[in-house]
């Protein structure tokens, strides 16, 4: 009996690891299409209907912001091509429920090879079918 449950938590885990792998590489993936300012890969992890918000935190307060999608495409397709951005991953911190996964990421903005500002991604992801896509991404910005 023990071996059976050794061997059944051994399969659990082997299965939670790899679906937060799979998690993990679709939010690479974003950041890939994000850096080479490829809206069409970006649209393709992305859900139709994802939510995009911003919290900006400052002495004098915080406040949130809301970006319409197609804002967000538009504005990704038209950065300058001389302007270098890099948003570094510290780490990732993936839940998964079901056809639900949250994953929160600490980040490190740069532009041009410069700290610009620093906070946190927090990813919702939806698995259709056999895929996961984004469906609401918040993050936090300081200085």
């Amino acid at each position: 009996m023990r071996k059976m449950l050794v061997l059944i938590l051994l399969l659990y885990s082997g299965y939670s690891q790899a679906q937060n792998q799979e998690i993990q590489k679709v939010i690479e993936n974003f950041f890939i299409a994000f850096h080479a300012k490829d809206s069409i890969k970006l649209k393709a992890l992305c859900d139709e209907g994802m939510i995009l918000q911003s919290i900006a935190e400052s002495n004098k307060g915080n406040t949130l912001s809301n970006e319409k999608l197609q804002t967000f495409y538009k504005s990704i397709a038209s950065i300058p091509v001389d302007l270098k951005f890099f948003e570094k991953i510290l780490s990732f911190s993936i839940q998964v429920d079901g056809a639900v996964a949250h994953a929160w990421t600490p980040y490190e903005f740069y532009i041009n090879e410069k700290l610009s500002h620093k906070g946190v991604n927090a990813f919702t992801l939806f698995k259709e079918d056999s895929s996961w896509k984004i469906i609401h991404i918040i993050d936090t910005r300081r200085k």
